[in-house]
């Protein structure tokens, strides 16, 4: 049956699936279990076969080999060949699924997507209440590969597009193209597309055992040039097939081409499946000179840079001086029991029932700088976080919302990282998130310290909401 998904919205797949194949590089019997995640996990893969293996959620980061296809490290062991089922994932909608595998490979199938597709089509998509959160690219992104003369470029898109451009020199396959304008319309058009390799490439593959899972089923052969019968009764021997068909030109046992440009749409397939490990879903036009996939990957790692300073300007917030605050000192005084100098908000110009901005600005008269340092004044870090736990305060308090008096006793600071030095004449923007509902005057909250459009300080913290007496 046909999928149809909300963009917008993360899904999971129906029910658990299991599939099994031989491994393209070991020949073995590969056991594949899939199951269901909940919103937020994203991809994670786990050797069931191996002992102490727990499950990682997998991105381009995890990539330990591109040689013969996408091989990423987990905890305990490798999974190799990972790009078709990626590429189905993408091209279902699926976004939070957990893959344990009992071996080092996907099962090679029939060298596409296709079965992987049948089979999250049979269990369905289900959608899940989180929102799926878009990174829209809005610069010319470039990845190049001078030694195989191979290209990828992002181009600011309002969605998601590939085209894929191939040209191997070869009288049986020379210049194709192939494009998927939307990705709902990869299982129709795609992912059936198997991959291919050249006979003069093979031959040593298989002399040297290293792809003990090739088959004439799982795999376009292409042939350049005629071979003598003396080749040909090798390569039946290598296949353990007889009589196998070898052109003068063409494909081996005269193949039908499920698509005048199956080769190109292949390659696709593959982008599709290794820029999944970005990690992040992007809205850009992704053109692909010369795909493979230690390119895709390589653009892939640059396209993570920029979407995670997509990320840090997304929670940036905007400071308007010349707008009301939302609280004033004065306001602040009556909500706070700190007093100078140690009242570290100068006011609040956001404030919600979920997050709170203050504004902190930084002078050389802080009593700080007297000793911290003289002649190369710097704020404490520990002050910044007090800042931060001054304004996080104040958004638990308007939480409570009764008329009584409170005060916020911090109780944690977790994951605490400083990135920017702060400086006189800085301006610090204040952020607190919760993280979570607060349960028993007990709030979690994210907090984040901005100055100079930069990230300077990040933390976690838990404070207890208390009635004054």
């Amino acid at each position: 049956m046909a999928i149809n998904f909300n963009p917008d919205k993360q899904h999971t797949i129906g029910a658990s699936i299991d599939l099994k194949g031989i491994g393209l590089h070991t020949g073995e019997m590969v056991h594949l279990h899939i199951t269901p995640l909940e919103s937020g996990s994203g991809y994670q893969f786990v050797r069931s076969d191996l002992e102490n293996a727990t499950p990682v959620r997998v991105d381009c980061d995890k990539v330990s080999d591109t040689g013969r296809g996408t091989v990423i490290d987990l905890s305990v062991g490798k999974i190799s060949t990972i790009e078709h089922l990626m590429a189905a994932f993408v091209g279902c909608g699926v976004d939070n699924v957990l893959v344990a595998v009992d071996g080092p490979e996907i099962p090679i199938l029939d060298g596409s997507s296709k079965y992987f597709v049948e089979a999250i089509e049979h269990v369905g998509v289900v959608e899940q209440d989180a929102d799926k959160e878009w990174y829209t690219i809005s610069e010319v992104i470039t990845f190049k590969d001078e030694e195989k003369d191979a290209q990828l470029t992002a181009l600011p898109s309002d969605h998601y597009s590939i085209t894929t451009l191939i040209d191997f020199n070869s009288p049986v396959l020379g210049s194709q193209y192939a494009t998927l304008e939307h990705v709902a319309d990869f299982n129709t058009e795609f992912a059936n597309c198997r991959t291919f390799v050249f006979l003069h490439e093979l031959e040593p593959l298989l002399k040297n055992n290293l792809i003990k899972g090739g088959d004439l089923d799982n795999a376009i052969v292409i042939v350049n040039q005629p071979v003598d019968d003396e080749t040909k009764q090798h390569l039946s021997k290598l296949f353990n097939k007889e009589g196998i068909e070898i052109p003068s030109q063409g494909y081996v046992n005269h193949i039908a081409l499920r698509s005048p440009n199956e080769p190109a749409r292949h390659k696709l397939l593959d982008v599709l499946g290794d820029l999944a490990l970005i990690g992040y879903p992007i809205k850009a036009k992704i053109i692909a000179n010369k795909p493979g996939h230690k390119t895709n990957v390589g653009f892939a790692k640059e396209v993570k840079k920029y979407v995670k300073k997509l990320k840090l300007q997304k929670g940036l917030p905007v400071y308007d001086p010349t707008k009301a605050p939302v609280y004033d000192a004065i306001a602040i005084e009556n909500t706070l029991p700190h007093r100078y100098p140690f009242l570290l908000v100068d006011k609040i110009i956001e404030l919600s029932d979920t997050h709170i901005v203050g504004v902190k600005n930084i002078t050389f008269n802080e009593q700080f700088f007297q000793g911290h340092f003289p002649g190369n004044p710097i704020m404490p870090g520990v002050l910044q976080i007090e800042a931060l736990a001054q304004t996080g305060g104040i958004l638990c308090i308007n939480a409570m919302n009764d008329g009584a008096k409170y005060d916020t006793y911090f109780m944690k600071i977790d994951n605490c990282k400083f990135k920017q030095m702060v400086r006189p004449g800085d301006t610090m923007l204040l952020k607190m998130e919760l993280s979570a509902p607060i349960r028993r005057g007990i709030c979690e909250m994210r907090g984040t310290v901005y100055v100079n459009g930069k990230l300077a300080t990040e933390a976690d913290l838990v404070a207890q909401i208390v009635k004054r007496k």
